[in-house]
């Protein structure tokens, strides 16, 4: 692993592999160990950059919050990118780090060669709804707070968004658990102010001026993810969906070999 300085912060990043590169984007919770699994088989072909995002593994947890802001968070991404030698990447982000990838498209499009979206959004493009995501998010971050990691991950792992979980190994959902109480509570709390669905600015009103090839990738027990994903590729010039049966949230962890091929067949367009 190598933890690398930009803008006054520690990312941790782990390379492997060669080849094309391709940036691998954890969720909220989450950190490089969720892609351990599919490393092996993403590294056969390409050089793979698994990112700790701030406040996530062992990258830095700062005390500022605006620290966590998107457009930070996009800049400390292409910060990276110079020292590791990296002109044009491709991009597989994962829930919040699905937003991430889509910000650094939107931001930074002549950097981006593909794009790999799995149980992503472009945000909300409503007021109201911003606003009562970023009521609720403040409200998760308070448990953090007053209650602890523990307590935090307990509520969390119950969220409906994850209830297809509970069809998986226990080692499975244990070893998630696990990872999860790894992250720095300080870091997902502040993750969860800056960095959260209602904080973001909306990408819907922008999806057209994204032309990177995209795959958008739902579980189809995941109703919510299905139907912004639908919404997704009929905006998105040069999008593909595919929605994986027998899979909700995290479909790279409920059916890792259909995500593994679904990745790999849409990649060869930049062979």
């Amino acid at each position: 692993m190598t933890r690398l300085h930009v803008n006054g912060v520690h990312l941790n990043v782990e390379l492997s592999g060669a080849g094309l590169p391709l940036v691998l984007l954890h969720g909220f919770t989450g950190s490089i160990t969720s892609w351990k699994p599919h490393i092996p088989i993403f590294e056969k072909r390409f050089q793979t950059i698994a990112v700790d995002l701030l406040g996530h593994g062992s990258s830095d947890s700062p005390a500022d919050p605006m620290c966590y802001r998107m457009e930070r968070c996009v800049e400390d991404l292409i910060s990276i990118f110079e020292p590791l030698g990296l002109e044009q990447v491709g991009l597989l982000g994962y829930s919040m780090g699905g937003r991430v990838a889509l910000h650094v498209a939107a931001a930074h499009p002549d950097r981006v060669r593909a794009l790999v979206l799995e149980s992503a959004s472009p945000g909300l493009a409503g007021l109201f709804e911003r606003q009562a995501r970023v009521a609720s998010d403040g409200a998760l971050a308070s448990i953090i707070a007053r209650e602890g990691l523990e307590a935090f991950v307990n509520q969390w792992q119950q969220s409906p968004l994850f209830a297809s979980q509970a069809r998986l190994p226990e080692s499975v959902r244990a070893e998630l658990r696990a990872q999860r109480l790894q992250n720095n509570p300080r870091g997902l709390a502040n993750s969860l102010h800056g960095l959260g669905t209602g904080a973001q600015t909306s990408l819907w009103g922008r999806l057209r001026e994204i032309r990177v090839p995209t795959l958008l990738i739902a579980g189809m027990l995941d109703q919510k993810f299905t139907a912004i994903a639908r919404a997704m590729a009929g905006a998105l010039p040069n999008a593909r969906l595919a929605l994986v049966p027998d899979a909700g949230h995290t479909v790279h962890l409920e059916q890792p070999e259909v995500f593994d091929k679904l990745v790999l067949e849409f990649l060869k367009i930049g062979d």
